[in-house]
């Protein structure tokens, strides 16, 4: 089959918006890309109407089974008061079946037209349903459970273990209800298990949003959300075997501690890359640190509006070490959750040990979003890929000097500096706490303002991208990290595997900030339409 009268854009050899080419396509590959217009003499030729023929989109970072769930759980990212949550959750309740949870998520109670403080548990045990309930907040970082909850985690000795800093307590001294990061994981880990029929409905529910975006490879975190690997695989392994897997997944694996890597070396022979066609374990993934909304994140500074506190580490220096020194020496790729400068110095320390392998198995700092000048030269040199999710942006620029002080500002979401230092980095979604459209997360890291184009100028501007530099952390960057694949550089070339959308416009030909007005109007993979606008 060819397609005919179509530009073509990659952000590498392919960029010029004036140029008409044809693509010729065969068993799944892109065999032959020539100038001008052909047809052929023997099959299929289709006009692309002079649209943009692009490869199609990676997302390195997100949490694909959380967003299918939530499809069908409730969503309270529209509520406004704690009224209105309560009549919320009373009318789901009745719909759940005898014995689940109450489970809510995309909540923000600090925005509470109703409320002057935050919730807890004894707000939720007024609502009177004698079951467990979770409600999640936006950011994915925070949560709060009633006390039927608070009873299980008492009886938890793994919970105990979890640093006392991520378990808000009363005057008391007693659990409030609301808990951060680590052990939000450990309560969606251990007690929100499904089956692997919930998980494929869920997952199916989200992959028409990924084709409607050109997202054909995805790096998703799930494990916290089905509470079994072996589940997990065999989720995404079965509808790939049904026939209803038309895009490309890398599973992450959560750990917590070290006796958590060595049961799944012992109980699954594939390692980061291995697997089926179109399902294939991905990294070990490890939280180094928190948010910095929460001033959980770890600093080497206090933070300047909570000067009492410069965050949290999770592990000693030593113990990130043996995680990676294990990971490394059992052909698993390492990818570690770290915002605060601090952490992002750990995670160097940890992938400069030989027996990392850093080069060979390209490990990951995700976030990243404090660095420093000393940072980025070991950066530079080690390689590591930095995983960078520019939407948060446009939600946080108006924060980030309260948080770090006008010496930091400037080591930011450092985009630019990364990439001219040649350090390895991807766009990514972060989905569902960031913008599923990967327009709209290139949208911010070339124009650095929100939507509506504050701050005038971009915030800290001299790291804003390039549109080519942009469009490469969706698709030929990705590729660096998905290892044992052939024909996936990401790029238009021939022998490239089939995996491309077509675009209503292009995007040397818009302005900067219409960026995230670009629509994609057909996806295709392994060489075959599997979405039209």
């Amino acid at each position: 089959m060819r397609i005919s009268n179509v530009r073509l854009y990659d952000g590498h050899e392919y960029t010029n918006p004036t140029k008409n080419y044809s693509v010729t396509i065969e068993e799944g590959r892109i065999t032959e890309i020539t100038e001008g217009e052909r047809k052929t003499e023997n099959g299929e030729t289709v006009d692309g109407m002079e649209r943009v023929l692009s490869p199609a989109f990676h997302d390195s970072h997100m949490h694909f089974l959380r967003y299918g769930l939530m499809k069908r759980e409730l969503d309270l990212r529209h509520v406004t008061s704690w009224e209105e949550m309560k009549k919320e959750v009373l009318e789901y309740y009745p719909e759940m079946e005898n014995g689940d949870w109450v489970v809510g998520r995309g909540l923000d109670d600090s925005e509470f037209k109703d409320r002057n403080d935050l919730l807890t548990g004894k707000d939720l045990d007024e609502l009177h349903l004698h079951t467990y309930m979770f409600f999640l907040h936006q950011d994915g970082h925070e949560c709060i459970v009633n006390h039927k909850v608070i009873d299980l985690l008492k009886d938890e000795k793994e919970f105990n273990e979890i640093p006392d800093a991520f378990k808000e307590t009363d005057d008391s001294g007693d659990w409030t209800g609301r808990f951060k990061d680590s052990a939000v994981h450990f309560i969606k880990h251990h007690f929100r298990k499904r089956s692997s029929e919930d998980a494929k409905d869920a997952i199916k529910h989200g992959i028409p949003h990924m084709l409607k975006h050109g997202i054909t490879t995805i790096h998703t975190d799930d494990l916290n959300f089905i509470g079994s690997y072996d589940r997990l695989w065999e989720a995404y392994t079965g509808l790939e075997k049904e026939g209803e897997l038309p895009i490309r997944v890398y599973l992450h694996h959560y750990i917590f501690k070290k006796q958590h890597l060595h049961d799944f070396l012992e109980r699954h022979p594939e390692r980061t890359g291995e697997g089926t066609e179109h399902v294939k374990v991905g990294a070990v993934k490890i939280f180094l640190d928190g948010t910095q909304r929460l001033h959980t994140s770890a600093m080497r500074i206090p933070y300047k509006d909570q000067p009492d506190t410069n965050g949290i580490l999770i592990y000693t220096q030593e113990e990130l070490n043996e995680l990676v020194r294990l990971a490394g020496e059992n052909r698993m790729q390492v990818a570690m959750h770290a915002i605060g400068d601090q952490a992002v110095e750990q995670a160097i320390t940890a992938l400069e040990q030989k027996e990392a392998r850093t080069d060979m198995y390209h490990h990951r700092v995700i976030h990243a979003q404090t660095l420093g000048e000393d940072l980025l030269y070991r950066l530079e040199k080690l390689k590591p890929t930095i995983e960078t999710q520019p939407s948060f942006l446009m939600g946080e620029w108006d924060q980030k000097v309260k948080w770090v002080g006008e010496d930091l500002a400037p080591y930011c979401d450092a985009f630019k500096s990364i990439v001219n230092r040649g350090i390895p980095y991807t766009l990514s979604s972060d989905l569902p706490i960031g913008s599923i459209d990967p327009f709209e997360g290139m949208f911010a890291a070339v124009n650095r303002t929100d939507l509506t184009g504050n701050p005038s100028g971009g915030w800290q501007p001299q790291e804003k991208l390039t549109v080519n530099e942009a469009y490469r952390g969706y698709t030929s960057m990705p590729t660096i990290i998905e290892l044992n694949e052939p024909h996936n550089s990401g790029t238009l070339s021939e022998g490239e595997r089939a995996d491309f959308i077509l675009l209503d416009r292009h995007p040397m030909e818009v302005s900067s900030d219409e960026i995230n007005n670009i629509r994609v109007v057909e996806t295709w993979h392994n060489g075959k339409k599997v979405y039209s606008l």
